[in-house]
């Protein structure tokens, strides 16, 4: 691996701090990435902004291809030049909003899931994951690198200060762990903090399988909403369109205290309650 200071230099450029460019410049942490991954000869990997080729190179010397998606334009022709000194042809690089990718559409065209890698910004790594959610029936892995306090939200567990509505979307669809810490010092420019590597597997079908998942999704927003009040008065304060009355009743039928935080819900007891108020409000639109 060139080191990420003299590439720039070399080329005349420098990082953006508006995208959130830390560059990676230690290879055995590169490798160790790419093992976490586990990627083999029929993988089809689809890399999240792959900035100076770190990761990009020894994925794709494994990998039956990869689509390197990366912004900047700036810096696509340093990448390609990286990867033809490594003597790499099966990078498809994509200058692209990755934010503005179909994921779906994108395994399609590949026949196949994808094994999502990335260092995501923090700006937009909440998006990400979200995106990765929805698209989660054509992704069999993801191996993400992100700030450490975004990595701890979404691995978090019931009653834990963390815990949160992309713990729970997530919880839902795949098994989430942290995999590798990655010190500060590991990046060109160093961000001011550390960062961890994580793992997610999509599970298909879901372990708890919800009746309306984009209902689940909008039930945990609303009780995380404000995560302060109790499930009873968040629901009741939300787009849900429920009163108060109706959440007691709907959250007692799920076996649900109404008293309780959104918190302190595991993922099965939200699919409960979720797929409660979809039986309730298909009986509404019966009656009716």
């Amino acid at each position: 691996m060139t080191s990420p200071r003299a590439l720039l230099t070399a080329w005349n450029t420098q990082a953006k701090k508006r995208l959130g460019q830390n560059f990676l410049n230690d290879p055995n942490v590169a490798r160790a990435i790419v093992n976490h991954a586990g990627i083999g000869g029929d993988d089809m990997v689809l890399e999240i902004g792959a900035g100076l080729g770190a990761i990009t190179v020894p994925a794709a010397k494994i990998a039956h291809r990869v689509i390197a998606v990366e912004k900047d334009g700036r810096i696509i022709g340093l990448l390609r030049a990286e990867l033809l000194a490594a003597g790499i042809d099966n990078v498809e690089i994509r200058e692209a909003d990755i934010l503005r990718m179909d994921l779906k559409a994108v395994s399609r065209e590949a026949g196949r899931s994808l094994v999502v890698m990335g260092n995501l910004p923090y700006n937009i790594s909440s998006q990400v994951i979200v995106q990765l959610i929805h698209a989660g029936s054509r992704i069999d892995r993801a191996v993400l690198m992100l700030q450490k306090e975004m990595a701890q939200r979404i691995c978090a567990g019931p009653g834990s200060k963390d815990y949160g509505r992309l713990s729970v979307m997530l919880g839902y669809c795949a098994d989430t762990r942290m995999l590798m810490q990655v010190r500060a010092p590991r990046f060109f420019p160093a961000p001011r903090v550390d960062s961890t590597v994580v793992g997610i597997r999509f599970a298909d079908p879901p372990p708890f399988a919800a009746d309306d998942e984009a209902l689940l999704f909008q039930v945990v927003k609303a009780a995380f909403g404000k995560r302060r009040k109790t499930l009873r008065n968040a629901l009741s304060h939300s787009d849900l369109n429920l009163e108060p009355s109706t959440c007691e009743r709907l959250l007692a039928a799920a076996q649900i205290d109404s008293m309780r935080r959104a918190e302190s819900l595991s993922v099965s007891a939200f699919v409960r309650l979720s797929n409660t108020i979809g039986a309730y409000r298909k009986t509404l639109f019966t009656v009716g």
